[in-house]
């Protein structure tokens, strides 16, 4: 069986805890290398993990051309400059939401990927879920009639002390953190972008802990997300149609349990199955690689994704 070698561009949390996991477990992909600028990380990633080669910078990584792929978690203000990067040495790359910090940004980078030949896409794991998928199978029978309202929300209480989405230089932010989830599903269900925006916020640090969006779409639908570093938990979606309403506990994070379809005079509790999400995900961009396919992400999304959240902060 062919397999795709991936590369990873730093030891962060979420490669430890997600990335490096998912790939050990998709059929299709073999953990062949991580580079990292940290002699500690490159220490404990020597004694954890089983790479084959682990390098002490992410150009001796780029270098090696055994790597076909590269994901990179690194932070948000790092994407375009290590994708453009990864794409001018000929990999294929899975770079972590935001993708880039600007539509600009974006752009210049799926120009490169379509230069160089190779696949780029946006990880947003939660689209591979049963959960969403299920959510897309209820919208489309229009069970729920014509679409009215749409409502996410995704915060969370930041804790940590230097935590790096609290640092402005970075990226940080609770809309590029978490409200990008929202802006995702938006486009998901709509297919389009909305006519108006409008907004507010809450800056600590620099960077927004708090925000509230309100757009609404050419057909009269409306929909508003919610984001946040600031306040208790909350991790929900709700869709509002014209004959009936269906909420979506954790649609972001986690993939099983219930939904609720309610209907006129009816309320129906419909259990999703759980899934690796993750796992997920890497396979499907590894088998696009080697089938020469499209992975599920499309760049013309992203970029949708990306001019959206421009005009979000350019009202808020």
């Amino acid at each position: 069986m062919k397999k795709i070698n991936w590369g990873i561009l730093g030891y962060a949390s979420i490669a430890k805890e997600s990335g490096i996991p998912a790939i050990l477990d998709s059929k299709h992909s073999h953990l062949y290398a991580l580079a990292s600028q940290d002699e500690e990380e490159i220490q404990e990633a020597r004694i954890k993990e089983p790479f084959d080669q682990i390098y002490g910078s992410y150009e001796e990584l780029l270098e090696d051309r055994d790597v076909h792929a590269v994901y990179i978690p690194l932070p948000n203000s790092l994407h375009k400059e290590w994708t453009v990067k990864a794409l001018e040495k000929g990999k294929h790359v899975l770079c972590e939401k935001p993708l880039g910090l600007t539509e600009d940004e974006v752009v210049h980078m799926m120009k490169r990927a379509e230069e160089q030949d190779r696949l780029l896409m946006e990880g947003f794991m939660y689209r591979y879920t049963p959960r969403i998928q299920k959510v897309m199978e209820i919208v489309d029978s229009g069970v729920l009639g014509e679409t009215r309202h749409i409502d996410a929300s995704f915060r969370f209480m930041m804790e940590e002390e230097g935590d790096i989405r609290m640092d402005k230089d970075l990226g940080g932010g609770a809309l590029y953190d978490v409200g990008s989830y929202g802006v995702n599903f938006l486009t998901l269900l709509m297919k389009k972008e909305p006519i108006s925006i409008l907004g507010t916020k809450k800056v600590e640090e620099g960077v927004d802990v708090q925000s509230t969006v309100l757009f609404e779409y050419e057909n009269g639908v409306t929909a508003v997300i919610h984001s946040g570093f600031n306040s208790f938990e909350k991790n929900e979606a709700e869709i509002i149609g014209t004959q009936g309403r269906l909420v979506i506990p954790d649609p972001f994070l986690y993939n099983d349990g219930t939904i609720t379809l309610h209907l006129e005079g009816k309320k129906e509790d419909i259990y999703v199955e759980p899934c690796e999400k993750f796992t997920e995900e890497f396979e499907d961009f590894s088998v696009s690689i080697l089938d020469g396919k499209l992975p599920l992400l499309s760049l013309a999304e992203t970029r949708m994704n990306a001019r959206i959240l421009d005009r979000i902060f350019a009202v808020i």
